[in-house]
């Protein structure tokens, strides 16, 4: 993050000290920078910023366009930022918008999966959807992650610093075994450095949407998405698909009722029965 000066190096070292991830460090900090410049055009500080500069900066960015999920992790931010400072942000949330997550049929992995492609990439996509990870996850997944013997995959220090564990498909279980002999590194997968990048993993996936000729708006993402949907629509217990991708509210998890086809397909439409 190089040298930070100042309340905003006072708040990541903060940050640093409470163990919070690098992604979240980098978030909040994009948020307090944003806050500091939105109050030093009136030669404010976030120290000594109150309720009502909160307030005006919230609705500032509303104007600019900012979704309420956008609004909620600045108040998150701010929030944390005022703990530090001894003070206490007490602030009602904008509503979340509730938008469903767009999901692929069976038919549409199967497609992107067999277009042509580098088998490394069609491996690491094939990863991402029988394991359900977020491509963080499958960008560090480790070698000794992978428990072959017990079909068991370990997930650390996932999104929430938490760790959980998948269940490894037996068809991808010999490709990952043999794809680590060939490939020994720290990493499953890697690029030049240690790790592969996170906008190769999500090019590979533009990449095969695009040959697949499937018109639908998706992303690495959706592979995720996709795959809760289908375990739900297969029979599995919301609750075991709640701890499948580490989800720490069921509210979560039950998104995937409102996209799955798995009580709507039985139901008779009226239309059917004209």
């Amino acid at each position: 993050m190089g040298e930070l000066q100042g309340e905003l190096g006072y708040l990541y070292k903060e940050m640093c000290a409470r163990g919070f991830l690098f992604k979240t460090r980098k978030t909040y900090l994009s948020v307090f920078k944003g806050y500091d410049k939105f109050l030093n055009n009136g030669g404010g500080s976030i120290r000594d910023s109150d309720m009502e500069d909160v307030r005006n900066y919230l609705a500032y960015l509303n104007r600019k366009g900012h979704s309420n999920i956008s609004l909620n992790l600045v108040i998150s931010a701010i929030k944390f930022a005022f703990g530090v400072f001894g003070k206490e942000l007490v602030i009602k949330r904008p509503k979340k918008e509730k938008h469903l997550p767009s999901v692929l049929s069976k038919e549409e992995v199967r497609a992107i999966l067999d277009v042509e492609m580098n088998p490394k990439h069609r491996l690491i996509l094939r990863t991402i959807y029988g394991l359900g990870l977020r491509i963080s996850e499958l960008r560090n997944l480790k070698p000794e992650h992978i428990e072959f013997d017990r079909c068991m995959v370990l997930i650390k220090n996932a999104k929430g610093a938490k760790d959980r564990y998948v269940k490894l498909p037996e068809k991808l279980s010999e490709e990952l075994k043999a794809h680590i002999k060939l490939n020994p590194g720290d990493y499953v997968f890697f690029g030049r450095s240690k790790k592969i990048n996170l906008k190769t993993i999500q090019k590979i996936f533009e990449n095969a949407l695009k040959k697949s000729g499937i018109r639908k708006r998706a992303s690495c993402h959706t592979l995720r998405h996709s795959y809760a949907t289908h375990l739900l629509e297969n029979g599995t217990d919301i609750r075991i698909i709640q701890k499948l991708l580490g989800h720490s509210k069921l509210e979560t998890t039950q998104i995937y009722t409102h996209v799955s086809n798995f009580q709507l397909q039985n139901i008779k439409t009226p239309l059917d029965n004209l």
